[in-house]
């Protein structure tokens, strides 16, 4: 009977465990680079869905152009925004205004009245004369509570005497009080006649006809002016702010009241 030696069997399980290992080490090899490729992959998934989160924010709260166009119509215009600086300032009413500066004049009647800055109204009547009775004119009057404000509001009317000659009040728009009375010393005479001409025709009131305006446009009324329009009819000019801050000037017929033709300033 012939045995294998204790050496050849030993040497065949040698073998046998070395391959074995070496298989187990090549599975092993496959597994950890099967891993690596997931994590690399999921890693690679994370940084993109990262980046597409940030990119998410990003856009939706950066301002469209359709949100800043939206805004342009409720911003005011520059001449608005002085208008409502100005009215809002305003304590003396038109009607009250008319009133103060005809009591100014014997006789006399309203041809001209505008609200205006203590600034403008100064520029105005740089070359104003000095009043008769001596009062400071407009540029150096103080206001009742003290050096006028250049923003102050004054209603500045011009009032024609019998003869036609014309005196230019200022009035203080937030006390009422006559700030300077003074005679318009440029007037020629043939300036004089036809004013005088003007008071006598118009059968309508400043009162009237700002009331007629106001029938067509609620609002506040800045300014009324005698005068003629393009066909040569005697209108007064009648300015009306509405609450949008935006200006409409009327024409009323100064004979009998109609409202001849408007125009509205949106800026």
């Amino acid at each position: 009977m012939t045995c294998d030696s204790p050496s050849k069997n030993t040497g065949f399980l040698r073998a046998h465990r070395v391959r074995a290992a070496g298989v187990a080490c090549v599975v092993l090899s496959a597994a950890l680079l099967t891993g690596c490729g997931q994590d690399s992959g999921s890693t690679s998934a994370s940084t993109k869905t990262s980046e597409a989160a940030r990119a998410v924010p990003e856009a939706t709260t950066s301002p469209s152009p359709t949100g800043s166009e939206s805004a342009s119509p409720g911003q005011m215009t520059e001449d608005q925004q002085e208008r409502k600086d100005l009215i809002s300032a305003t304590k003396v009413t038109y009607d009250k205004a008319i009133t103060t500066a005809e009591g100014e004049v014997k006789g006399g009647k309203l041809v001209d009245l505008e609200l205006k800055t203590a600034e403008d109204a100064a520029d105005d009547d740089e070359s104003a004369s000095p009043s008769p009775t001596g009062s400071p004119s407009p540029t150096g009057s103080p206001s009742p509570t003290g050096s006028a404000a250049a923003g102050a509001p004054q209603w500045v009317a011009t009032v024609a005497a019998k003869t036609g000659t014309k005196h230019k009040v200022h009035i203080d728009a937030v006390s009422g009080k006559v700030l300077s009375s003074s005679e318009d010393a440029d007037q020629s005479t043939s300036d004089k006649a036809k004013t005088a001409k003007r008071t006598t025709q118009a059968k309508q009131t400043p009162q009237q006809a700002a009331k007629a305006a106001l029938a067509k446009q609620q609002g506040t009324v800045t300014a009324l002016d005698l005068d003629d329009n393009d066909q040569g009819t005697l209108v007064w000019k009648t300015d009306v702010v509405t609450k949008d801050w935006k200006k409409t000037t009327f024409d009323i017929d100064a004979s009998n009241g109609s409202v001849t033709h408007q125009e509205t300033d949106n800026d």
